[in-house]
């Protein structure tokens, strides 16, 4: 087995949050190659997301944000535990969200899901949730939002 440096195993977690192990066996699967790596966790992530979807959403949290004072957003994002929706990343999330509505419009949850991130064109808004998946072990979806703009 392929004997992966501390720096890269504590960089890979770095950018994606996952666990040590997790990131280890990433890297040591890709043998060595970080990008690689990357893509088996994005794959890993999307796996799990469809293992979970039929799972319940119990908790989540209800996330505002102001734009200019002229747009203002809603999110309700959803998990299964009160423990994910207390954690400060998956606030940031429903927050980056809350962001990605204010700059640009969805009719739709599926909609927005499907639109390209406003930080990183190459991931979409699903991506972050699979990602976010991935990373807290549950379900997590955006069951509604308002928009509303002068």
């Amino acid at each position: 087995m392929l004997k992966v440096s501390k720096d890269k195993i504590q960089e890979l977690r770095n950018k994606t949050g996952v666990p040590v192990m997790t990131a280890k066996r990433a890297l040591e699967k890709a043998g060595g190659d970080f990008g690689k790596a990357l893509e088996h966790l994005k794959d890993e992530a999307a796996l799990l997301a469809s293992h979970k979807s039929s799972r319940e959403t119990k908790t989540g949290v209800i996330q505002s944000y102001v734009h200019a004072g002229r747009i203002g957003v809603l999110v309700e994002l959803r998990s299964e535990t009160d423990f994910v929706a207390k954690n400060p990343e998956f606030q940031n999330l429903a927050k980056e969200v809350c962001m990605q509505l204010a700059a640009v419009p969805a009719e739709s949850v599926s909609e927005l899901l499907a639109q390209p991130s406003i930080r990183d064109g190459n991931t979409t808004v699903g991506d972050w949730l699979k990602a976010a998946v991935g990373k807290f072990g549950e379900k997590i979806e955006i069951s509604r939002f308002l928009r509303l703009e002068l």
